[in-house]
C-alpha cells in the first residue's frame, strides 16, 4: 500500500546526494526554515527538527515551477510541504549510491538523513506497490548495500513498511513468513551496527485494533534490538490515536519507543468509499504536525513525514501509480493542512 517510485524517478533522486554536494546546495546547518514567498527551501531549527530536508525534492521543483509560471499562490502552498524534512524511498537498483548520497548530504547540512526501507521480498502483496527483491539472497545483499552506503553518518531508518503486519493479516503467505522474519532480524542487526544509526521497525497503525496479534511478530522480527518502532506509516490516522496505539504496543514488548508518521493525518482517516480503499488518495485529507523531536509522549521519539506528501498511493481515485508526483493531489494536503 505504499507509494513507490518509477524507474526514472529513483534513477533521478540516485545522483541527488552527489550533486548537492557537488553544487554546494544543500543548506547550512543555519538555515532557520521560516516560511515565505520565494527563495531557496533551507533546513528547519535543528533543536526542535534535526532531519534532513531536501533542496531538491519533487515538492521543492513544483515549487521552483510555479513561481517560473508566475503561480505564487501555488508556489506558496507546496511550499510548505517542500521546506519539511520527508523520508527519501531506497530504490532497488543502486541502494549504496542512493544511501550515501542523502546520508552525505544530510551531514554536509548537519542534519539527520531519514530514510526508508522497502524492499522485502513478495511486498504488499500484489497490490499497488508489488514488487521487492526477488529473493532472501537479493535482499541481503541489498541491506548491505544500503549500510555501506549510510556509513558512520547520522541516519534514522524506517524498516520496512507493512511487512510484520501483513504476515498477522493474512494478506502474506504462510510460506513466506519464516524467511521473512529472518530477513529483518539480520535487517536490523545489520543497520544497528552502524556507528549512528536509528532503526524503528513498522508496526501498523492505528485502524489495526488487535496489538495483542501484532506484537509477538515484532518480537519474533526483532524488535528488541531495534530503537523500536513506527507507525501510521503512509496512513492518516490523528496523532493522537497513534499515540494510544503506539503505547498500547509498546507496553507489550518492554516499553519500546515509537514515532508516527504524521504526513498526512490533519483531517484523520477517510471513512467513505470501499472499506478496502480508504487508504488510497483518499480526498478531503490534510497535512498533519510538521516533523518534530518535541512530541506530546515521551515514548514518542518523533513525529516524522515518512510517507512524502504529493505522492500517489496508487492508481486509485484517478491518482498516477504509486510513488508518481500528483501536484493536485499535494496542492489539496496543503490548502487543507495546519
Amino acid at each position: 500500500m505504499y507509494g513507490t517510485r518509477s524507474a526514472g524517478a529513483r534513477a533521478a533522486v540516485a545522483a541527488v546526494g552527489a550533486v548537492l554536494l557537488l553544487a554546494g546546495c544543500s543548506s547550512s546547518g543555519d538555515g532557520d526554515g521560516k516560511r515565505g514567498s520565494g527563495g531557496a527551501i533551507t533546513q528547519q531549527p535543528k533543536a526542535a527538527d534535526p532531519f534532513w530536508v531536501n533542496p531538491d525534492g519533487n515538492a521543492a521543483r513544483q515549487v521552483a515551477a510555479y513561481e517560473k509560471a508566475g503561480k505564487a499562490a501555488d508556489a506558496d502552498r507546496i511550499r510548505k510541504i517542500a521546506e519539511q524534512p520527508t523520508g527519501e524511498w531506497i530504490g532497488p537498483e543502486n541502494p549504496e549510491a542512493e544511501a550515501q548520497g542523502f546520508t552525505e548530504a544530510a551531514q554536509k547540512a548537519d542534519r539527520t538523513a531519514l530514510l526508508v526501507l522497502y524492499n522485502v521480498p513478495h511486498r504488499d502483496c500484489g497490490q499497488f506497490s508489488q514488487g521487492g527483491a526477488a529473493d532472501g539472497n537479493a535482499y541481503r545483499s541489498w541491506i548491505d548495500g544500503v549500510a555501506r552506503g549510510i556509513g558512520g553518518r547520522p541516519t534514522t531508518v524506517i524498516l520496512e513498511p507493512d511487512a510484520v503486519l501483513h504476515m498477522v493479516d493474512g494478506c502474506t503467505p504462510n510460506q513466506f513468513h519464516e524467511e521473512r522474519y529472518d530477513l529483518l532480524r539480520g535487517a536490523i542487526t545489520k543497520l544497528k551496527a552502524l556507528k549512528n544509526t536509528k532503526v524503528y521497525l513498522d508496526a501498523g497503525n492505528a485502524g489495526w485494533q488487535h496489538p495483542d496479534q501484532i506484537f509477538q511478530p515484532l518480537q519474533q522480527a526483532g524488535v528488541a534490538q531495534a530503537d523500536g518502532f513506527a507507525v501510521n506509516v503512509s496512513n492518516f490516522y490523528s496523532t493522537q490515536d497513534s499515540i494510544a496505539y503506539g503505547k498500547q504496543l509498546s507496553s507489550k514488548i518492554g516499553g519500546k519507543h515509537f514515532v508516527i508518521d504524521t504526513s498526512r493525518n490533519g483531517n484523520g482517516p477517510y471513512t467513505a468509499g470501499d472499506p478496502q480503499q480508504r487508504w488510497c488518495n483518499p480526498p478531503g485529507r490534510a497535512l498533519g504536525e510538521a516533523p518534530t523531536t518535541n512530541t506530546a509522549d515521551p515514548l514518542v521519539d518523533a513525529y516524522l513525514w515518512v510517507k512524502r506528501p504529493g505522492e500517489s498511493d496508487g492508481s486509485c481515485k484517478g491518482g498516477p501509480k504509486a510513488g508518481d508526483w500528483w501536484p493536485t493531489y499535494a496542492l489539496r494536503l496543503a490548502e487543507a493542512g495546519k
